[in-house]
């Protein structure tokens, strides 16, 4: 699936997500707020200006945001921006029921936002056998690099592939190569190469997208 499928997944079938911004203790705090709209700026979400919510939106800029469903997974971490009351007006025509929560003029009391430069994460596990990741862009946002790598150093003894729970690694080759797309990032491979030539692939990890299962994916 391309960006755009990603997005419309997030805001039309997910809906409900849960974000996380700084609260003024210093520590994370999330809250359950609706994807209202997606185009190819971004994905758009409003509050209202009088909660501390706001507040913090206003003055730190950033965002993490992930949702779920059916065993799927998006992730965003990402800058916003205030856009005010634009794009309100066709948020309550597709969100009907905004209508009834900010009905008439109510809605004055509303401001949207824009995600407009994010990274993130598809995660996938409704075949538990077979599991899909995939790296989401918005804007000018760059990719990093999570997961691991098999290094020049790799002997072609396969016991990576062996403790490998989805069976990822291509032992045809050497260095093995690991499906990026299928990897857990659970490590195991790392752990047991008798030659230490698996690592971490090089970049900060992304965002934390959810926790299935107990398996937490960066």
């Amino acid at each position: 699936m391309e960006r755009n499928d990603y997005l419309k997944m997030l805001v039309e079938e997910m809906h409900s997500t849960t974000m996380a911004t700084i609260g003024a203790d210093g520590h994370p705090q999330t809250r359950v707020i609706d994807m209202m709209l997606w185009d190819k700026k971004g994905v758009y979400f409003l509050t209202a200006k009088g909660k501390a919510f706001y507040a913090q939106l206003m003055e730190q800029g950033y965002v993490a945001i992930s949702a779920t469903k059916d065993k799927k997974a998006v992730s965003l971490r990402g800058r916003i921006q205030n856009i005010h009351s634009e794009k309100l007006d066709e948020i309550f025509g597709k969100n009907p029921y905004m209508q009834k929560i900010y009905p008439g003029d109510t809605r004055a009391a509303l401001e949207v936002f824009c995600v407009y430069e994010a990274e993130g994460e598809y995660f996938d596990i409704s075949d538990p056998s077979h599991i899909v990741r995939d790296t989401i862009l918005i804007g000018g946002a760059e990719q990093s690099m999570a997961g691991y790598e098999v290094g020049n150093e790799c002997i072609g003894c396969k016991l990576c592939f062996s403790v490998c729970p989805q069976k990822c690694i291509d032992i045809t080759r050497i260095p093995a190569v690991i499906d990026q797309h299928q990897c857990l990032h659970c490590g195991r491979c790392a752990e047991t190469c008798p030659r230490g030539t698996i690592a971490k692939r090089a970049g900060s990890p992304l965002i934390l997208a959810t926790d299935f299962m107990g398996i937490v994916i960066r």
